[in-house]
């Protein structure tokens, strides 16, 4: 596969899963899909850091851009320096990157480690912090948490989808940053005239 080719399916395949951050950031302030509980003492430190928003999600939606731009043809023609500079752009924007993925795959680590703010016995707290992330496998403790409602199952799934995009967008973005260099010192392999 060429550097373009390459480029453009990288691109394409960070674009959804930066939004899939987003949205899933944007879903764990809305615990249970209810805005009773948005508020800053009902929500984790770890949702406040907006790392699927931020991290996995703008961070990670600019290199992507670059990506598809950096696989269409440049100015003027293949191996031109047009498309040797979007390569070059590409390599940087992937770095970026990959910056905010390892953010996103920190936080989402950490927030399934500590798990989710709840009521317990009249007081709010991360009840599940001192177990060091055992609670995930052991679905009984769940039902400690008496609000928010299903709390521990909508943090855990949503930080697991976080963690697995997240690891996805690093992984992808650091192939960019591979792909883009050899663009950038090879040039891309499409003959003038070759479809984009």
């Amino acid at each position: 596969m060429c550097t373009g080719k390459c480029a453009r399916f990288v691109g394409l395949s960070l674009i959804p899963l930066s939004l899939i951050c987003i949205v899933a950031n944007a879903l764990l302030l809305v615990p249970n899909g209810s805005t009773t509980w948005t508020d800053v003492k009902h929500i984790s430190k770890q949702v406040w850091y907006m790392a699927g928003f931020i991290g996995g999600g703008l961070m990670v939606l600019c290199p992507g851009i670059a990506a598809i731009r950096a696989g269409g043809k440049g100015c003027c023609g293949a191996g031109c320096c047009g498309n040797r500079c979007r390569m070059l752009r590409s390599v940087f924007s992937s770095a970026f990157g990959m910056l905010g993925a390892i953010y996103c795959v920190s936080v989402s680590g950490v927030g399934l480690r500590n798990g989710p703010i709840c009521l317990k016995d009249g007081n709010w707290g991360y009840y599940f912090e001192e177990t060091s992330g055992s609670y995930l496998l052991n679905r009984t403790q769940w039902s400690l948490c008496e609000q928010p409602p299903n709390v521990v199952c909508w943090n855990v799934t949503l930080f697991s989808l976080l963690l697995a995009a997240s690891c996805l967008e690093l992984l992808l973005c650091g192939v960019q940053v591979v792909n883009a260099t050899f663009g950038v010192l090879c040039g891309d392999c499409r003959k003038k005239g070759t479809p984009q």
